[in-house]
C-alpha cells in the first residue's frame, strides 16, 4: 500500500529535481485484483501492481508532461529531463492557468482494508456460488470480480500537497442462454457491500424469462428502463456535454438550454463526488477540491462541471485523470459522480402503471450521432420483454433505436425507487441512476 508518507517524499524529490520550473506532479498506486469466470468456471485469476507518475514542467508559457511508472532516482531524474525536454518545443499557451494553491479538503471515507486485501479463495467463493446457481438453471455464466485499491496524490511548487487512498469492488456477470441472455453489475467501495449471488440470480432470471424471443414491428414504444439502461442516458449526457470544454466550444447539448426546461420537472441531475455511496474522491488531478454540482433541478439545466482550464480558480474539482483513456481527456472535464434523482415507485409499480409499452434491461453499442440534442443510436441487450396491461406479457428480440436522450429525458413520467451504481473503473467514471418510465421512445428497427 502506498501510503501519505511515502507518496509526499516521493512528489517532494520530483518537485525539487524539477529546480526553478513551476511543476506539478500526479501520483496513482494501486493493486486491482481480478477473477474472471466463463461457462460456470473460474478460467482466470491475476493482479496488477503498479505506481505511475505524471509531470507537468511550465517554462514561461509553455508545458512539457511526461509519465514513467519507474522510481529509481535515476528513473525520477530522467522524467524531468523528458519534461524540461517537452517544454522547449511545446506550443505556447495564452490562456495557461496557474498551478492550484494549498486546499483545504472535505475528508471522505473510501478505504476498507477487507477490500483491499481481498483473497482469491474469497473472490471464488463468490464467483462460484453463480456458476453453480447457473449450471443448475442449464445456463451459462460469464463475468468477473474485482477488488482492490488505489492511492493518489498530487503535488505542486506552489505549496499543495493532497493524498487519498481508496478501494474498489466491481461484479458483473452475464448469463447466456440459446436465444436469450440477462445481465447484472454493481459496484462499490466496500466488496461487503455487493451480494455477487443476489446479482447472479437476477442475470440468471432475466435469461431464464427471455427465451423464445418474438419480432414486433419497430416504432414509438412507452419504455420502462431498468436502472441498466438509464445508466446508458447518464453516461452519454455526461461524456457528449456535462464537461466545460464541450461547452465553451459549442459543442454541448446543455448549449441553448441552460437555464430552460429541458427536461421533466421530475428530472434532477447532479455530480456528488462526496457522497457515501458512491465512490468519494475529495480532489481531482489538477488538485482542486471537488464539490457537488447542480446539472439540471427540477427539469431545468444549469450549467457544466468545470477543470482549471475552462475556469481557473473556479474549477469545480473535474479535471481528468492524466491515466485515463486518450478519448476521455481529449474531452476536458466530465462528472465523475454523476447521480439522477430517485423517485418513489418501485420498478414493478413503473411496469404495473403502463398499460402496452417494453420493458428494457440493458442497452449497449450506443453511439453519439447528434451532439447538441445527444441522439444516440444503440442496441438493447440481455432481456426486452412486451409489457401489456401492466404485465410482462412475453420476451421481444432486440431492437435498435434512434433517440434524443435530452427528448428521452423530457418525456420521463416516472422515476424509480431502486438505484444501481455503475462503476467504470479505466474511465474513473461511476453513475447512480434509478429506474425511468419514458413515453414514445423511437426504436427503428430489429438488430440481427
Amino acid at each position: 500500500m502506498l501510503d501519505e508518507t511515502q507518496a509526499r517524499q516521493i512528489c517532494e524529490t520530483l518537485l525539487r529535481l524539477s529546480g526553478p520550473d513551476q511543476a506539478e506532479v500526479y501520483l496513482l498506486g494501486e493493486e486491482l485484483a481480478l477473477t474472471r469466470f466463463a461457462a460456470n468456471a473460474i478460467h482466470q485469476n491475476v493482479t496488477e501492481q503498479n505506481q505511475r507518475l505524471r509531470l507537468r514542467l511550465r517554462r514561461g508559457s509553455r508545458v512539457g508532461e511526461a509519465i514513467t511508472n519507474r522510481g529509481s532516482p535515476a528513473d525520477l531524474e530522467g522524467l524531468v529531463a523528458r519534461a524540461r525536454a517537452m517544454a522547449e518545443v511545446e506550443a505556447e499557451e495564452s490562456n495557461l492557468p496557474d498551478l492550484t494553491v494549498a486546499q483545504q479538503y472535505l475528508p471522505v471515507m473510501a478505504f476498507d482494508a477487507a477490500t483491499a486485501g481481498m483473497s482469491p479463495e474469497a473472490r471464488a467463493r463468490a464467483v462460484g456460488a453463480v456458476g453453480q446457481a447457473a449450471r443448475r438453471r442449464k445456463v451459462g455464466a460469464y463475468g468477473a470480480f474485482s477488488t482492490g485499491w488505489q492511492a493518489m496524490a498530487v503535488a505542486n511548487t506552489r505549496g499543495l500537497f493532497a493524498y487519498q487512498p481508496t478501494t474498489l469492488a466491481d461484479f458483473q456477470t452475464v448469463v447466456m442462454d440459446t436465444d436469450s441472455s440477462g445481465q447484472a453489475h454493481a459496484s462499490a467501495w466496500r466488496a461487503s457491500d455487493l451480494d455477487p449471488r443476489a446479482l447472479g440470480e437476477e442475470a440468471i432470471q432475466k435469461a431464464v424469462s427471455g427465451r423464445g424471443p418474438r419480432a414486433i414491428e419497430p416504432g414509438r414504444f412507452d419504455v420502462v428502463l431498468d436502472p441498466y439502461a438509464s445508466h446508458d442516458l447518464l453516461d452519454m449526457l455526461n461524456l457528449h456535454g456535462i464537461g466545460g470544454r464541450l461547452y465553451q466550444e459549442g459543442r454541448s447539448w446543455m448549449n441553448g438550454r441552460e437555464g430552460q426546461q429541458a427536461m421533466a420537472p421530475t428530472v434532477d441531475l447532479w455530480d456528488d463526488p462526496q457522497a457515501p455511496g458512491l465512490l468519494p474522491r475529495s480532489f481531482d488531478a489538477e488538485g482542486s477540491p471537488k464539490r457537488r454540482i447542480e446539472i439540471v433541478s427540477r427539469g431545468v439545466v444549469r450549467g457544466p462541471v468545470h477543470d482549471r482550464r475552462t475556469a481557473g480558480d473556479a474549477s469545480s474539482g473535474h479535471a481528468p485523470s492524466p491515466f485515463a483513456p486518450a478519448w476521455l481527456r481529449a474531452i476536458g472535464p466530465s462528472a465523475g459522480h454523476l447521480v439522477l434523482g430517485a423517485g418513489e415507485t418501485p420498478t414493478e409499480q413503473l411496469i404495473r402503471d403502463t398499460r402496452r409499452g417494453l420493458y428494457i434491461t440493458r442497452f449497449w453499442y450506443t453511439r453519439l450521432v447528434h451532439p447538441r440534442d445527444c441522439v444516440v443510436t444503440g442496441m438493447t441487450r440481455d432481456g426486452v420483454f412486451a409489457i401489456q396491461d401492466g404485465e410482462l406479457a412475453y420476451p421481444v428480440k432486440n431492437l435498435r433505436f434512434t433517440q434524443s436522450y435530452v427528448e428521452a429525458l423530457a418525456q420521463v413520467e416516472a422515476i424509480g425507487s431502486e438505484t444501481r451504481l455503475i462503476l467504470q473503473a479505466e474511465e474513473g467514471l461511476a453513475t447512480l441512476s434509478p429506474a425511468l418510465r419514458i413515453a414514445g421512445f423511437q426504436f427503428t428497427g430489429a438488430t440481427l
